[in-house]
C-alpha cells in the first residue's frame, strides 16, 4: 500500500475535478476518481503520472448505496482516508417561475444531497482509522453568498454546502476531522464558456466575464489538503481578479 496520504474527489472526470485529482496524484497522494462516467474517469487516469495510484469508480453521488460502497473500496484499496474533495455539481439555469421539479431535484441531489452522503462516508472512515482524523473540503461557489440571476437551484444547494461545511467543521472537531469550503469564481474550464463569451447581469446586460486558470484552484486544493490537522482554511474565495463580486448586483 505504501505511506502517501489517500483522497477521494468527486467529480472527478471532468473540469476542476479532474485538474484536482491530477494535482493530487503529482504530489504523491493515492486518489479514487469519482463520477459518472468511466469513459471521463478513464480519461482522468490516463493523464496521471505512470506510476500513480489511482482507482477510477463509477458512482453517482447520490446513490447512498454506491457511495459506501465507494468509500469501503477506497480503504479496502489504500488502507484509509485522509482527504476528501466533495466537488460533484451540476447546474440548472433559468426562470425561477419556469423550473421544473425534476431539475430542482437533480441540482440539490447532486451538489447537497451527494456532498451529504460522501460527508457522511467519510467521517464514519475517518473517526475510526488509525490515526484518527481528515480533512474534508467542499467546493463552494460565489454564489453561496451572491446569486448569479435565474440561478435558483444552484444558489440553493450553495447557501446550503456553507451550513454543512460549518456544521461538519463543528461536529468533527472530537473526531480531529477538518472541514474547509473553497468558493470558486470563474475557473476556466467548459463550463464557463458562456461566462466568457458573456452572460446575464444583475441588471440585465449580457457581457463577457474574466475567468482564471483553472490549475489556480488545484493549487488551492493541494494547499489545504497539506495542512496540519490543527489548522484549517475555513472558507477560502478564489476568483477571477477583475470579475463581478465585488459590488456585484
Amino acid at each position: 500500500m505504501g505511506d502517501s496520504r489517500v483522497a477521494i474527489v468527486t467529480g472527478a472526470g471532468s473540469g476542476i475535478g479532474r485538474v484536482a485529482a491530477l494535482a493530487l496524484l503529482k504530489e504523491g497522494y493515492a486518489v479514487t476518481l469519482i463520477g459518472r462516467h468511466a469513459d471521463s474517469l478513464a480519461a482522468t487516469r490516463e493523464q496521471a503520472a505512470a506510476d500513480a495510484r489511482c482507482l477510477p469508480i463509477e458512482c453517482d453521488v447520490r446513490d447512498e448505496v454506491a457511495v459506501d460502497a465507494a468509500f469501503d473500496q477506497t480503504v479496502a484499496t489504500f488502507g484509509r482516508l485522509d482527504v476528501l474533495f466533495n466537488n460533484a455539481g451540476i447546474a440548472a439555469p433559468g426562470p425561477i417561475e419556469d423550473m421544473s421539479l425534476d431539475a430542482w431535484n437533480a441540482v440539490i441531489g447532486i451538489n447537497l444531497t451527494g456532498a451529504f452522503l460522501c460527508t457522511r462516508a467519510a467521517v464514519r472512515i475517518m473517526k475510526e482509522q488509525k490515526p484518527m482524523g481528515g480533512r474534508i473540503i467542499n467546493n463552494g461557489s460565489i454564489s453561496a453568498y451572491s446569486p448569479r440571476p435565474n440561478s435558483a437551484p444552484y444558489t440553493a444547494s450553495k447557501h446550503a454546502i456553507l451550513g454543512l461545511t460549518r456544521s461538519t467543521s463543528l461536529d468533527g472537531r472530537k473526531y480531529n476531522i477538518a472541514c474547509s469550503q473553497l468558493d470558486i469564481g470563474n475557473a476556466d474550464t467548459a463550463l464557463v464558456d458562456k461566462i466568457r463569451r458573456g452572460t446575464l447581469q444583475a441588471n440585465g446586460q449580457i457581457a463577457p466575464e474574466p475567468v482564471m486558470d483553472v490549475k489556480d484552484v488545484a493549487r488551492a486544493v493541494v494547499f489545504m489538503a497539506s495542512l496540519g490537522l490543527d489548522s484549517n482554511v475555513q472558507n477560502m474565495t478564489l476568483m477571477a481578479t477583475k470579475m463581478p463580486f465585488i459590488g456585484r448586483g
